[in-house]
């Protein structure tokens, strides 16, 4: 998990951009490729290595000169794969041309009555600002500024309002129910919307735990309950009791300990929970949580922020986090004066504007983070993507560095070509989209995307997290993409 401290203590990006990525300069065809060596330019060579990676399905790549936009080869590039998280690069584009650099979320504290002896004489809302950072060290931090003002109760209700966002159940709903990854989504999000579960043998059984821990704070919740069951299979069951999560577990899976992240489908009742908890420690009694769906007036005793916009981007490509890339791409087509009923509506909004703003042509994207399996995007239209920011110059920055691996798979930090880009992974699906740096100092940018579709539609809800033969093709898929990258820098390097 990415701490809110860890955002804090990094030094601002300082990031600018400017009002619109328009205008965007197109592809300019490539030029006719003479000679078929693996190293020298032309579809022959090319399509030679993307033979040779004995890959299933099908592989498109582009590579294109990043200042002048031509194209130096191709294959398949209007081809229309699945992205993966390749696609949170448009998402971090979205962002910071409808929100700015300098945007930070808030989460706030609203008293709607005044203070009389320290009790509240009214409601406390617990406002969510769509805050993808948001954790238990920050709600111990609003709870003890509002000892600090005073507060000691209040007279009314405690109110969780999370409607700046739609409410979501699942990102993707095709994965399972216990998938840490794919949580809910909604204008108000703790520790990503995911609740520890640990398990220690205790004599002849376990004793389990289901908290919302940092390093600082391991607040127990009732708002996520766990209970054994004796059998083998399935690992993990789930209901929703009255905004209570209800999870089963088999014992015959646990083994003699361990701890995993399970997913948060009720996450105002879940901020809820653990304020309230943390209020206590503070002194301050509070009744339990109710969710509320309009935003009540008042004055605001207790806030936090969030890191700057960049910061927050650079660790969602970093981590490929995926409620960071939803929360944040909703939010920007929320300040683009729109309101979104789910992640496909939002994602049709940022569709638009990668057409009108980064000359994509065949954007089709139904979420913020990839992991929908309708999502399409072409190489061309991702190289078109990253040649628009270099207008900016906001999004290279932000990409961490890819290296090459050596026979041990060890990276080699010291090659001559420097990359820096954004991988894509699910069953099946390979991606990597970004920039190349030649040792003479030319800049590419590159989009690789391969999938096989047949593979995916035959993987059942229950083996997704490990699909039989899914970890030897992303294998094939990233050495295939070792290959172009090495070809790239040597044949454009000079």
């Amino acid at each position: 998990m990415i701490s809110r401290r860890r955002f804090l203590s990094t030094a601002l990006a300082g990031l600018a951009t400017g009002p619109a990525l328009a205008n965007a300069p197109g592809l300019t065809p490539r030029p006719k490729a003479r000679g078929v060596s693996p190293y020298t330019p032309g579809a022959d060579g090319l399509e030679a290595i993307l033979k040779g990676a004995g890959l299933s399905g099908e592989s498109a790549c582009v590579v294109a000169d990043a200042r002048t936009g031509q194209i130096l080869e191709s294959a398949r590039g209007d081809a229309a794969l699945p992205p993966a998280s390749v696609a949170k690069v448009l998402t971090a584009l979205y962002a910071l041309d409808s929100l700015g650099a300098g945007y930070r979320f808030r989460t706030r504290l609203i008293a709607t009555g005044p203070l009389s002896n320290g009790i509240i004489q009214g409601d406390l809302v617990l406002a969510g600002g769509g805050d993808p950072t948001l954790d238990t060290d920050a709600l111990a931090d609003l709870a003890a500024q509002m000892k600090a003002a005073g507060v000691r109760g209040i007279s009314g209700r405690l109110l969780i309002w999370d409607d700046m966002l739609p409410y979501v159940r699942s990102i993707d709903p095709d994965q399972p129910d216990h998938i840490g990854y794919s949580p809910s989504v909604s204008g108000i999000a703790l520790n990503f919307n995911r609740v520890h579960f640990e398990w220690k043998r205790a004599g002849g059984s376990w004793a389990i735990t289901m908290d919302a821990r940092t390093q600082k704070y391991r607040p127990d919740v009732y708002t996520s309950k766990m209970a054994l069951a004796r059998r083998d299979l399935p690992v993990y069951s789930y209901q929703d009791k009255a905004g209570v999560d209800h999870w089963t577990v088999a014992s015959g899976a646990l083994g003699n300990g361990g701890a995993r992240w399970l997913p948060v489908r009720n996450p105002a009742l879940y901020a809820g929970d653990v304020f309230q908890t943390l209020s206590r420690a503070n002194g301050i009694s509070l009744p339990n949580p109710k969710v509320t769906s309009s935003l009540p007036g008042g004055n605001v005793i207790a806030q936090i922020q969030s890191a700057p916009l960049p910061d927050l981007l650079e660790a969602m490509l970093k981590y490929s986090n995926n409620l960071m890339a939803e929360m944040i791409g909703m939010t920007a087509t929320v300040n683009r004066g729109s309101r979104p009923s789910n992640l496909k509506s939002s994602a049709q909004i940022m569709n638009d504007w990668a057409r009108s703003n980064l000359g994509m042509q065949r954007c089709r994207m139904v979420d913020h983070s990839g992991l929908g399996e309708e999502s399409r995007l072409t190489a061309d239209d991702m190289v078109r993507a990253l040649i628009a920011s270099r207008r900016t110059g906001a999004l290279k920055p932000l990409l961490k560095p890819y290296y090459f691996s050596d026979a041990k798979g060890r990276p080699i930090k010291t090659h001559p070509v420097k990359i820096a880009a954004k991988t894509g992974t699910l069953n099946f699906v390979s991606g990597l989209g970004g920039f190349i740096t030649t040792p003479d100092g030319n800049e590419l940018a590159f989009a690789i995307f391969s999938a096989d579709q047949r593979a995916r539609a035959k993987i059942s809800r229950a083996e997704r997290e490990r699909p039989r033969g899914g970890r030897s093709w992303n294998t094939r898929a990233k050495k295939l993409q070792e290959s172009l990258l090495d070809r790239w820098g040597q044949v454009y390097g000079s």
